[in-house]
């Protein structure tokens, strides 16, 4: 019984010179690895647009109270015929940035509002939003009325 396990000749105790042509490779393969990350990459940039497209829902009402804001926000309206007015206030487009600047207490930061007439042009609301995007605000919300039931 002994005999046996030792006859066998498989272990030997390492006595053995190994042959230069079965050497242990040391390096890892990172083939599969490359192969794995970039099966990964497609499927999330192909998923990526998935997700930031939005939902229809339907959002449960409750009866807290608004939080409250440290500032009043600004507002700037389009009117239909591409007149500008920020907090109700008539403004030229030439002025618009330095009206905004100095309404806006934490500078760039400050929340935005933009109201536009449904039958105003879009260039017109579109040309206000560009001129607050290149002077640094970017915290701009559109203002909507709730539909009527």
């Amino acid at each position: 019984m002994g005999m046996g396990a030792a006859a066998g000749g498989g272990g030997g105790g390492g006595r053995r010179r190994r042959s230069r042509k079965k050497a242990i490779m040391s390096e890892i393969n990172i083939t599969p690895m490359v192969d794995v990350m970039l099966v990964l990459l497609i499927i999330f940039m192909v998923a990526a647009p998935m997700m930031t497209s939005g939902v229809p829902l339907d959002l449960p009402q409750a009866s807290a109270s608004p939080m409250p804001s440290q500032a009043d926000p600004i507002t700037i309206s389009v009117e239909r015929d591409g007149a500008i007015s920020i907090n109700e206030e008539p403004v030229a487009e030439a002025d618009l940035i330095n009206t905004v600047t100095a309404m806006a207490v934490n500078g760039t930061e400050d929340r935005i509002f933009l109201r536009g007439d449904t039958t105003a042009n879009y260039g017109a609301v579109m040309k206000v939003v560009g001129l607050l995007q290149r002077a640094g605000f970017n915290k701009m919300g559109f203002i909507t009325s709730p539909p009527e039931p």
